[in-house]
């Protein structure tokens, strides 16, 4: 059916008469866009594998990151526009940080999450702002090792592994048949490094990849560029 001025909801985060949100659409076509990320549940804990999609020859790699630590529990990876997700990265750390001011606690990996998919929900609803253009995944251990991944439109759900950006579709068929229950942290690792290669044609390299974990008995932990370097 066509529907006279269309472009009317192109103006403003609004359902069309077939109930699509276009801005919201467009998001999650930015989201497809961006350089694949992983998370994956250890049986001690949550790993991230990140590539970052450097183009430019003269840019400063360490300068650009895809897994950031939110509290020393919880740590976060995201694909699309690197403003929205360095933003919503402030946002959930914020959210952390003000629970353990007011509680003297630590906050659960989904409070954190649903705090985060609460924030980015405004934003589908309101005219004058657009939607967030990132997926996130955000994971760590509470009680238990979790995973989450929230989208554009503020999406909300729980996996044993996960991911998001352009080679969603290889990783996650790759995920369905590899990961196991239970896996050790190291296999995870390797398994996410394994994947990130069979998505990019460009050479994997220590400049080019972040990786992170966290466990029960272990802070959050980013490994540095010559750690990264022995998984390649």
């Amino acid at each position: 059916m066509v529907y006279p001025n269309v472009q009317a909801y192109d103006r403003g985060v609004m359902f069309n008469p077939d109930g699509r949100l276009f801005q919201v659409e467009y998001a999650k076509e930015a989201v497809r866009k961006g350089a694949t990320s992983l998370g994956i549940i250890s049986k001690s804990g949550v790993v991230f594998v990140a590539h970052k999609n450097i183009t430019d020859a003269l840019s400063v790699p360490s300068t650009i990151q895809k897994v950031f630590r939110i509290d020393a529990h919880i740590g976060a990876t995201y694909s699309g526009m690197m403003a929205d997700g360095l933003h919503l990265v402030d946002m959930a750390r914020s959210s952390a940080q003000n629970h353990r001011l007011i509680y003297e606690d630590v906050k659960s990996v989904e409070a954190v999450s649903r705090d985060l998919s609460t924030y980015m929900m405004q934003a589908t609803q309101y005219g004058g702002i657009r939607p967030y253009a990132v997926s996130m995944l955000i994971g760590g251990f509470d009680t238990e090792p979790r995973l989450f991944e929230l989208g554009p439109g503020a999406e909300f759900s729980g996996y044993k592994a996960d991911a998001i950006g352009v080679g969603k579709k290889t990783a996650t068929e790759m995920l369905v048949k590899e990961f196991v229950d239970g896996m050790s942290t190291e296999d995870a690792i390797n398994l996410g490094v394994k994947i990130i290669k069979k998505i990019n044609e460009a050479k994997l390299t220590k400049e080019n990849l972040d990786i992170s974990y966290l466990e029960a008995d272990h802070d959050y932990t980013m490994l540095t560029p010559d750690a990264i370097a022995k998984y390649l």
